[in-house]
């Protein structure tokens, strides 16, 4: 984050893996199929159907946590498997008087690239986006006292979030076969993780144990620079 001088060179390859470049630049997107893609492949392989049934199933279905529900990516995204050979056409008709719609099927090559695909997220782990972690990045600009009351608002946001969530889960389970509901008890375990790291975070920065001074570091940054100047004009 600062200068790479501060970093040995043991560390350094760490530094390029875990940088915030990364974290935030590497996501399942890069895989040939996009998680839209996928959405509509799944929903194809359950019933051929046209984009208006796609887009009620995914709200009714709650998929909003990992999809933005603009009607645009979906079409893009059936214009994409359309072109890749992955989907067709079943049929095109109008009922009454609504428009015009297009039914669309799941061709064999789709069965498989949809299967080939949650194969792979599954059992590939990957560093996906993440704005909290690359703020956490940038921690040394705020004073440890302003960080400490941050944090300590995060685990109360968050609290809150697991209690809402847990509560949700135990409702739907009297509802629903569980397998519906492993991405929510995904997401409530990535919750809990994540409270725990925050509470034990605050608790050092409060406590004293962690602390720091931003000037001080870039006095020491500025200084290494100076130093290496120097050995550049004067080599021994």
């Amino acid at each position: 984050m600062f200068s790479q001088s501060l970093v040995s060179d043991s560390g350094l390859e760490l530094f390029r893996l875990t940088s915030s470049y990364n974290i935030v630049h590497m996501n399942y997107m890069s895989r040939e199929l996009g998680i839209w893609e996928i959405a509509v492949l799944a929903l194809l392989r359950e019933a051929p159907m046209h984009p208006y049934q796609m887009q009620r199933l995914l709200h009714l279905r709650h998929k909003d946590d990992i999809l933005v529900l603009k009607r645009g990516s979906l079409y893009h995204a059936i214009g994409r498997l359309l072109r890749s050979g992955l989907i067709g056409v079943k049929a095109t008709g109008r009922e009454g008087k609504r428009p015009e719609r297009t039914t669309y099927r799941i061709l064999p090559a789709g069965r498989d690239a949809l299967m080939n695909t949650l194969r792979k997220i599954v059992a590939t782990p990957r560093r996906e986006s993440s704005e909290f972690m690359a703020g956490v990045s940038f921690l040394v600009f705020l004073n440890p006292d302003d960080a400490g009351l941050q944090f300590e608002e995060r685990a109360r946001k968050l609290n809150a979030e697991v209690a809402q969530l847990t509560a949700g889960l135990a409702n739907a389970s009297t509802h629903v076969q569980r397998i519906h509901l492993v991405e929510s008890e995904y997401l409530l375990a990535m919750l809990k993780a994540e409270l725990l790291w925050v509470r034990e975070i605050g608790k050092e920065i409060r406590g004293g144990k962690l602390r720091w001074d931003v000037e001080a570091i870039f006095r020491e940054v500025r200084a290494v620079r100076e130093t290496a100047g120097k050995r550049r004009r004067n080599p021994s």
